[in-house]
């Protein structure tokens, strides 16, 4: 029965049915961004061992730079997504073209803080001698592309916002195909070496920035949206973004703190962190794609002043985060026979690697639970609340961490202190979803 004055109720097989067709092209669109750096690493790797541990160091660089300002993606999705549920899409696109405006002032700085400094920050990262140029030549290369990066990322929200997730995976595998395709005929046909990875890599960006962008304008041209820049919108987006930035920057240091207690415990329990850490991030795709179905639908709920449809689906991709952690958690530990080998034929390594993963699958439940709300509560645009709940959560997680170490405690402790983490954060996101003070409708959060 329809409530006066308000939408039908969907049921969960709607619900269900919004969020499968948002989550799989995500999830396919997050795996796809990864695979640059790996086909970048087969192909610079035949070159010899100086070159990858040059490209090691520089595409850690880059992914962290690119990394940081993810809120790019975060904010666009949600504003664009709540002027779409109150029917504005003249609105919904100019406020995406505002985040593609504020990516490409910031792939500017950028680029004007990496070229000079590029070998500066290369020795900070700790480079050899023989791996030191080309990880300079590198990353001066591939900082060109820092813009077109950007820019990828404010349209993928917009296009998330639209309710659009096929076309960010589309580009994607268009993208990762031409950045191969180029690395082997820059590298290896043309001679450039690793500054042909750099250069393919550059181009394939662009491409990807330049397709993004067509979509975006003829949208903008279709609505009757405005292209230009404009100064109050571009500044309501870095805003909205700096909260974003905070939490972004807060799980980052998270990560950077148990590697380097894990990098304490000795060489074969940071070989195995590494391990467990790149299978942590592996699951975390799956888990985010239903989080950014989360971000769009909830804002989109909101915009049209649905705060009953909010909380339905809310509570319904709680369940779906609840169960794909179960999954996920019975898939790593059946195929572990399988992956294993793969990493590691060191015996020290799988001996401390096997609890870790261990503790990892059992907590991938709550991880469920912690990706989905995370993504509810930036759809609602309630990043002030979520930077100071990861603020808390580093704040409880450090000592603990650092603790582990002292207390003789090994690689499985720090996983038990990395559930810790993601406990922390179930309960602050949890006490936030259960208050409703992130339920703000309206096309734009007052």
């Amino acid at each position: 029965m329809t409530q006066a004055g308000g939408p039908a109720p969907k049921s969960a097989r709607q619900h269900d049915r919004e969020i499968v067709a948002l989550a799989v092209p995500a999830f396919g669109a997050l795996v796809a961004e990864p695979l640059f750096v790996i086909a970048d690493s087969a192909v610079v790797g035949h070159l010899g061992t100086p070159q990858l541990a040059g490209l090691g160091v520089a595409a850690a660089m880059l992914t962290t730079a690119v990394g940081v300002f993810v809120f790019l993606a975060y904010a666009t999705t949600a504003a664009v997504a709540r002027r779409v549920g109150a029917g504005d899409l003249r609105a919904a696109i100019r406020q995406g073209m505002d985040g593609v405006w504020l990516a490409l002032l910031i792939g500017a700085a950028v680029i004007a803080a990496v070229m000079p400094l590029a070998p500066a920050l290369v020795e900070l990262f700790g480079a050899s001698p023989t791996a030191t140029p080309y990880a300079v030549t590198y990353l001066r290369i591939s900082a060109l592309g820092i813009p077109a990066m950007l820019v990828v990322l404010a349209a993928t929200g917009v296009l998330r916002g639209l309710q659009n997730t096929r076309t960010p995976l589309y580009v994607a595998i268009g993208g990762f195909t031409l950045n191969t395709a180029l690395n082997v005929a820059l590298v290896y046909g043309a001679g450039l070496g690793i500054a042909g990875s750099a250069w393919g890599t550059v181009i394939a960006q662009c491409a990807m920035a330049a397709v993004y962008l067509t979509v975006v304008v003829r949208g903008a041209r279709r609505h009757g949206a405005s292209l230009r820049p404009d100064a109050a919108g571009i500044r309501a987006c870095a805003q909205a973004g700096v909260p974003l930035l905070v939490r972004t920057l807060s799980l980052r240091a998270v990560l950077m703190i148990a590697t380097a207690v894990a990098a304490r415990l000795g060489d074969a329990s940071i070989a195995a962190h590494q391990i467990v850490l790149t299978l942590w991030n592996l699951l975390a795709f799956a888990l985010d794609a239903i989080a950014i179905a989360g971000q769009a639908i909830i804002a989109r709920y909101l915009g049209a002043d649905d705060p009953a449809g909010a909380r339905a689906v809310c509570r319904r991709m709680v369940q779906w985060g609840v169960a794909l952690g179960v999954v996920l958690g019975v898939l790593l530990v059946a195929a572990r026979p399988l992956f294993i080998p793969l990493f590691t034929s060191d015996a020290a390594v799988r001996d401390a690697l096997l609890p870790a993963l261990l503790v990892v699958a059992l907590s991938q439940p709550v991880a469920g639970v912690v990706f989905v709300l995370d993504g509810v509560l930036m759809g609602a645009g309630d990043g002030p609340y979520l930077a100071w709940a990861m603020l808390v959560v580093l704040a409880a997680f450090a000592p603990t961490a650092l603790l582990v170490p002292a207390l003789g405690g090994g690689l499985t402790a720090l996983w038990w202190a990395m559930t810790l983490m993601m406990t922390v954060r179930l309960i602050t996101l949890w006490l936030r979803s259960r208050s409703g003070r992130w339920i703000v409708t309206g096309a734009v959060r007052a």
